[in-house]
C-alpha cells in the first residue's frame, strides 16, 4: 500500500531527508499513517527511526532545524521545522513495565518498536515516498475497521492499564460496531480493570475527552459498562442516553460536555481532572435543567448551555427538539435586563434591599417574556 496526496508526508519529507541523507532510517509512524489508511485528517506526525537521540539532536542542528529533548532518555528529541514540532523517537523495545510507565532499550530493528506498540494498526510506518510497512497485519485491520491488540492482549494492557481506555476511544473513533468488537480485547480489558485504579486523573480525563468526541461514542459506552470499566472511571454513569442524544444532535455543534452531561455520574470534574471552564461549563448544563424553562435557562446560562441542556432533556425522553424553542433559547440569551440599580437607588438606599429588589424585578421581566420596558418595570419597584 502507498500513501499518496498526503500534504503531511510531503511536509514531513524534509525532516525525514535529515535523518536518511546520513544513512538513517525515518519512517512516518502511529496516528498519521493510520488516519490516512481510514482517509481522516491528520493533527500530529510522529517519527520512528534507528538514530539514537543524540544524533538526532546533532543532526537536527546541523540541518538548522530547532531540536529539543523533549523526552531523550526515552529516546524522543522534538524537531521543530516551519512551525510544525514532529516527536522523532529511537527504535525502542520494553525492558521493563509496571502498568503505567516502561523502562526501554532502543533498538534498530523495526520489529521490536513494532512490538512494544498497542493495536495493529497503529504500528503502521510510512516511508517518505509514502510506501506504507505493516509489521503486523495492521492494514487488514484497518480495512476490516477491526481493532485488536498487538499479539497477547493481556501482556499489552499489563504493560500499561491506558490501554483499556484507548481500546474503547480508538473503538469509537475508527471501528464498525456492527462487526462487534474482538472478543480476545473484551476478555482481556474485562479481567484487568484493576489496573485503572492506579491510572492518574488527566490521563482518563484526556482519553475520556476523545471518546466523548468519537462521532457517535454510544457503542463504545455500552461496551465499557458491560466490563465495567465505566463504572471505574466515572461510578455513577448511565450510558443508556448517548445513543438517542447523538441521533438529535442532527447537525448540532459536537461538544462532548453535553455528551458528559448525558452521561452523569459522580464527580467527573474531579475523577477526569477537567479544567476550570470545562467545570463551570458542565456546571451550567447541569443548572440549565434545573431552572423553570429552557428560555430562563438560555438568559442565565448562556445560549450553548441552554442547547445542551435542551438535548439532553429530549434525549432522556426520546423526543425530537423542538425548532421553536431553540429559537427562543437564542433569543433569550442575547436579552439585556433593562433595569440598572442607578434607576431606583433615588428610592433604595444600596445594598441588600436593592439587590433583593432587582432580583425580583427581573423575575418579572422573564416571567413576561422579557417583554416589560424599563419604564414598566420602574413603576413596579417597591421602596
Amino acid at each position: 500500500m502507498k500513501i499518496t496526496n498526503a500534504k503531511w508526508l510531503e511536509d514531513a519529507a524534509p525532516v525525514m531527508a535529515m535523518l536518511e541523507t546520513p544513512g538513517h532510517r525515518a519512517l512516518a509512524v502511529g496516528g498519521a499513517v493510520r488516519n490516512s489508511v481510514f482517509g481522516v485528517p491528520v493533527a500530529d506526525v510522529d517519527i520512528a527511526t534507528d538514530a539514537l537521540p543524540e544524533t538526532v539532536m546533532a543532526l537536527a542542528k546541523d540541518a538548522g532545524f530547532r531540536a529539543i529533548p523533549t523526552g531523550i532518555e526515552h529516546g524522543t528529541v522534538t524537531v521543530v521545522f516551519r512551525g510544525q514540532a514532529y516527536e522523532i523517537t529511537t527504535f525502542r523495545k520494553d525492558v521493563e513495565t509496571d502498568g503505567r510507565r516502561a523502562v526501554v532499550a532502543f533498538s534498530t530493528d523495526i520489529m521490536d518498536d513494532a512490538q512494544r506498540r498497542d493495536f495493529t494498526f497503529n504500528a503502521l510506518y510510512a516511508q517518505a515516498d509514502g510506501t506504507v510497512i505493516d509489521p503486523l497485519g495492521g492494514i487488514e485491520d484497518a480495512k476490516a475497521r477491526r481493532l485488536r491488540f498487538i499479539e497477547n492482549a493481556f501482556e499489552r494492557i499489563a504493560e500499561d492499564s491506558l490501554r483499556i481506555l484507548r481500546y474503547f476511544r480508538l473503538y469509537a473513533q475508527y471501528c464498525d460496531p456492527m462487526e462487534g468488537p474482538d472478543m480476545e480485547a473484551i476478555a482481556a480489558i474485562s479481567a484487568s480493570i484493576d489496573g485503572l485504579d492506579g491510572l492518574s486523573a488527566e490521563r482518563v480525563g484526556a482519553e475520556m475527552r476523545k471518546l466523548l468526541n468519537a462521532p457517535d461514542p454510544s457503542a463504545s459506552l455500552a461496551l465499557m459498562k458491560q466490563t465495567g470499566v465505566l463504572a471505574r472511571v466515572l461510578p455513577g454513569a448511565d450510558a443508556q442516553f448517548i445513543g438517542p442524544l447523538v441521533a438529535i444532535e442532527n447537525g448540532a455543534p459536537l461538544r462532548w460536555l453535553r455528551r458528559l452531561a448525558a452521561l452523569g455520574g459522580e464527580a467527573p470534574a474531579q475523577r477526569w481532572r477537567l479544567s476550570k471552564a470545562e467545570a463551570k461549563g458542565l456546571a451550567d448544563i447541569y443548572a440549565a435543567m434545573t431552572l423553570p424553562s429552557l428560555t430562563e435557562a438560555g438568559y442565565r446560562r448562556g445560549e450553548a448551555a441552554a442547547i445542551d441542556a435542551l438535548l439532553v432533556q429530549s434525549a432522556s425522553i426520546n423526543m425530537p427538539v423542538d425548532p421553536r424553542l431553540v429559537s427562543q433559547i437564542k433569543a433569550a440569551a442575547a436579552e439585556v435586563f433593562p433595569l440598572k440599580a442607578p434607576y431606583v437607588m433615588d428610592r433604595i438606599p444600596p445594598g441588600k434591599a436593592l439587590g433583593q429588589e432587582l432580583k425580583r424585578l427581573e423575575t418579572l421581566w422573564i416571567s413576561s417574556g422579557f417583554s416589560l420596558s424599563a419604564a414598566a418595570l420602574d413603576k413596579m419597584v417597591k421602596p
